[in-house]
């Protein structure tokens, strides 16, 4: 595991969230962004999502989740890939326990992937800033999430100009880069050096990377831990 330091278009969303009152306040409000390009087949996609839902019910990160003062978080989770087409598919739900992380789960496992081209990770991050800004709860600490298996390309809004705006707004950008040791992009770089430098940003941002989707679920479950620290 590689850590680094350094410190729209919104869509209906495919899967409704559970309502919840409004403006409540919580420890944290996290956009997860899942990478839906079409680089990735089909048995990847749902290694990913196994991966995520098996992550997000994890002991671990059900008991950091509780250990924070209110005891309780806000989880959206979009897919993006083609540029301008970012889209919610599960809308915010409070994650307060394991019944309400298995429902967050079940969400994931049970909406349809949508149709996505690649690369688009500028728009993904302007698409996840307006989930922030805009959605039923609110908390001092606002994060994005983004993962991926490739580098920014097509965004409408490059990947540092949206992450810089993002961060003047008070958000945090974290990135989960899945990628084999030694796959370099068509730059010359690692995917998690392109991820450090034009992804993440914040106080405290960083990057994880995983070697494959089937190591999506230890590098995700950290990640989450390091978060939610």
């Amino acid at each position: 595991m590689a850590i680094s330091r350094r410190g729209v278009l919104v869509a209906p969303a495919v899967v409704a969230a559970i309502p919840a009152a409004a403006q409540e306040t919580l420890d944290m409000l996290l956009v997860l962004a899942m990478d839906a390009s079409g680089s990735i087949g089909e048995e990847e996609f749902r290694l990913q999502r196994e991966g995520y839902a098996e992550a997000l019910t994890h002991p671990q990160v059900v008991a950091a989740i509780r250990s924070k003062r209110r005891g309780a978080m806000g989880i959206a989770m979009i897919e993006w890939g083609s540029p301008g087409g970012s889209q919610t598919i599960v809308d915010w739900m409070r994650v307060s326990d394991l019944a309400s992380a298995q429902a967050l789960a079940d969400a994931l496992l049970a909406a349809p992937r949508t149709q996505q081209s690649y690369n688009a990770i500028g728009d993904a991050i302007h698409h996840a800033s307006h989930l922030l800004r805009e959605g039923p709860f609110t908390a001092d600490q606002l994060v994005i999430d983004v993962s991926g298996d490739g580098p920014d390309m097509r965004s409408h809004r490059p990947a540092p100009i949206a992450r810089d705006i993002v961060v003047r707004r008070g958000m945090v950008v974290n990135a989960l880069a899945i990628a084999v040791s030694g796959q370099m992009t068509r730059s010359g770089e690692t995917l998690e050096e392109h991820y450090r430098r034009d992804v993440m940003g914040g106080p405290g941002a960083f990057v994880i990377t995983a070697e494959s989707r089937r190591d999506l679920t230890r590098a995700l479950r950290a990640k989450l831990i390091r978060e939610m620290a």
